[in-house]
């Protein structure tokens, strides 16, 4: 008889996303089991129930997914799941908090893809603005995009002080420089946009952070995308369907929110899928879903 597959899905929050549970169950585990307001200390415990509860052999049809809207958090969640493992009982285990490593790993693959077919381009050296950085997928795609060599620039919304210690823990987690900039005013917004070559929008969702007016001072700009698919769009001129199309009263192109989404669904459902199908645990980051977002934006 064959063995069940199991996902165990952990979420500091009071509750679990329905997105993340149908994901899952459509990608299919037999079971997925949501366990609310987890805390760090917690992760341990869980682990280890859920490895010796079945034979070593069975780690590989059991699984742990991290959930939640602090990335920070859900890495250490991970690291700390890594650690409860007792060879030869492990498990695979997944995070994705609030999407933001699918998200980001799917908006830079696909600035990524029209970069090299609409400029002949890298992300090396690209002079990168990030708006919405304090957020979840702004983070995520800070780090990304630093780590394919991109020049980063973090912009706060409300002045330096949050953005910067984004900055900060970006470069003690990972190593990475990036840089932070002031975004609280039209005219600190309108320097930023100046310089860069490519725009990406990580806003809340319905907050519009830059005007037709900011974006034709964007004399530098290649590509803008927006990850915002409620009205108003984070920048104006992108459609949601946007597929690397001309932004109005620019030179760049813009990429949408539906366009990203795509790529982002299909990564996080195929990273699931990867999980059941694999033949030894795994463990799966942002790194792992930009790997795989990559092969699905060619």
């Amino acid at each position: 008889m064959a063995r069940k597959n199991i996902l165990h899905m952990i979420t500091p929050l009071p509750q679990m996303s329905p997105f993340d549970v149908n994901m899952a169950l459509d990608a299919g585990f037999d079971a997925v089991v949501p366990y609310v307001e987890v805390k760090l200390s917690d992760v341990t415990g869980l682990v280890q129930d859920a490895i010796f509860s079945r034979p070593p052999d069975a780690g590989v049809n059991t699984g742990v997914f991290i959930a939640g809207r602090d990335v920070t958090l859900a890495l250490d969640m991970l690291d700390a799941a890594k650690k409860a493992m007792v060879p030869p009982f492990s498990l695979s285990v997944f995070a994705d908090p609030a999407g933001s490593f699918t998200t980001a790993a799917a908006m830079v693959a696909k600035v990524e893809k029209a970069l090299k077919k609409k400029f002949d381009r890298s992300l090396k050296d690209a002079r990168v603005a990030i708006f919405g950085a304090t957020g979840v997928v702004g983070f995520c795609t800070a780090v990304i995009a630093a780590r394919e060599g991109a020049s980063v620039t973090l912009v706060g919304h409300d002045g330096l002080t949050r953005v910067q210690g984004v900055a900060t823990e970006i470069k003690n987690r990972f190593g990475l420089d990036v840089q932070a900039a002031d975004g609280s005013t039209e005219a600190a917004k309108s320097a930023v946009v100046a310089d860069a070559e490519i725009i990406l929008a990580a806003a809340k969702a319905g907050v519009q952070v830059l005007d037709s007016a900011l974006m034709g001072r964007a004399s530098s700009l290649l590509i803008a995308a927006d990850v915002n698919a409620v009205p108003p769009a984070g920048i104006e001129g992108i459609g949601v369907d946007a597929d690397a199309e001309k932004i109005s009263g620019t030179s760049a192109v813009g990429i949408g929110a539906l366009a990203t989404g795509n790529v982002k669904y299909k990564t996080e459902f195929g990273l699931f899928k990867r999980m059941i199908e694999a033949e030894k645990t795994m463990t799966l980051d942002f790194q792992d879903a930009f790997s795989l977002a990559r092969e699905i934006a060619k």
